[in-house]
């Protein structure tokens, strides 16, 4: 159980990285430190600066994490609706020399009827099918940047002008009447943002990584004046950096480190370090690998000798999909470059186990090690984004604006 949420979270490529550093310490820190900056100022400040933080926090980390599958499990069911299969990969549509709809069609026709079946309607409707996949990708990324770039921010601002109205209203009667005369007498002064129509143009493969860019830009443009678009620019980038390429060198300097260090291989995944059956396979020195990381032979490997150690820890990484009869599904694109690094990593692990004095010990080591790594990797970011940028958010808004309270509460 424990090395399966350490997996989980270890896995920079998923959403559970995500999870926990965005909702169980980022966003708690955040709102900490945004009360205790704006309490430098005032006690009113920092109540409308706590709570604007606290809604924008919580109710962006639900459209932001919860968005993206929600939307496509919907678009999923209209895509089935029209006859195609949604979990058909529309890469294969680039024939390569392995891989491609009519090279699986041919190799697969015989194997796997039903799945073909789904191959033979793409290929078939294929301007149909890349519009549909292409309507599917705007709506998971363009619905939750609309809602967290451009509605939560004016509601929220909304909400802020709407108390803060009440409590001048409420300052107002207190005030003696010719004081009040003049003070009433005063105009308001409205902020407005520059909307920005680029977010259709924003180019990138990981769908959260849009959701952010698309949110940065809503943050900066519905800003309530250029101080508060700053700071937002900063804030967001900064977040940015640190959520999706920070934490990939982080681990690489972590395995990296253990490697010289202790002289432990710890690429691989903790479920698969820890996997009783790798442990005795490598005592018995009884484990095939595909012969190199080239696409020939790791086709071959992995469609001829599915049940073999390595296939089944590829397809237990996602890296391979296998039917329940044990034939590739042929609907799925395998990326041949990530299952050929897994392949060499895979190799690199048995090669180091097989030096050590004793293989249990070492598995065991690096089972460890790769942990430690993952929970100082969500440590470490987790402080840069928790405390390191708000508290540089702050900095640079006091250089700024010679305050240290959020600009759009002046």
């Amino acid at each position: 159980m424990i090395t399966n949420i350490i997996s989980a979270i270890g896995n920079n490529r998923s959403v559970y990285p995500l999870i926990l550093r965005d909702c169980g310490i980022e966003v708690p820190s955040k709102i900490y430190i945004t009360r205790k900056e704006n309490l430098k100022e005032s006690k009113t400040k920092a109540n409308d600066a706590t709570r604007e933080k606290f809604i924008d926090e919580y109710v962006t980390s639900a459209l932001w994490l919860g968005g993206i599958p929600f939307v496509e499990k919907i678009y999923n069911k209209f895509i089935k609706k029209n006859g195609f299969n949604p979990n058909t990969d529309i890469k294969l549509f680039k024939e390569e020399e392995f891989q491609g709809i009519k090279y699986n069609i041919n190799k697969f026709k015989n194997l796997a009827a039903d799945e073909i079946k789904d191959l033979e309607k793409f290929k078939n409707n294929r301007r149909t099918i890349e519009k549909l996949t292409a309507g599917k990708f705007a709506a998971a990324t363009l619905i939750p940047i609309a809602l967290m770039g451009f509605v939560l921010p004016k509601l929220n601002f909304a909400l802020t002008k709407k108390i803060k109205d009440k409590r001048k209203i409420n300052d107002i009667d207190k005030l003696p009447k010719p004081i009040m005369k003049e003070f009433t007498s005063n105009k308001n002064v409205s902020f407005t943002g520059n909307w920005i129509s680029t977010i259709a143009n924003l180019k990138t493969v990981d769908k959260m990584a849009v959701t952010d860019g698309g949110l940065t830009v809503g943050r900066v443009t519905t800003s309530r004046n250029k101080d508060e678009a700053c700071v937002n620019a900063f804030r967001m980038i900064g977040s940015m950096i640190l959520n999706f390429v920070t934490p990939i060198y982080i681990a690489k300097f972590l395995d990296n480190s253990a490697n010289k260090i202790f002289g432990l291989n710890v690429n691989l995944d903790p479920l698969i370090i820890g996997d009783k059956n790798l442990i005795k396979a490598i005592k018995e020195n009884s484990i095939e690998l595909p012969k190199s990381s080239n696409e020939k032979d790791l086709f071959e490997f992995i469609d001829s000798k599915p049940k073999s150690l390595f296939s089944q820890m590829a397809c237990k990484q996602g890296k391979v999909v296998y039917l329940k009869n044990g034939i590739r599904d042929p609907r799925k694109y395998v990326d041949t470059k990530d299952l050929g690094n897994f392949r060499n990593q895979f190799e690199n692990f048995i090669k180091a186990a097989q030096k050590s004095s004793d293989i249990t010990k070492f598995v065991k080591k690096a089972k460890f090690v790769k942990g430690i790594n993952i929970i100082s990797n969500v440590l470490i970011s987790s402080a840069l984004l928790a405390v390191a940028l708000p508290k540089l958010q702050y900095g640079f808004n006091k250089l700024l604006t010679g305050s240290y309270s959020d600009p759009g509460l002046r």
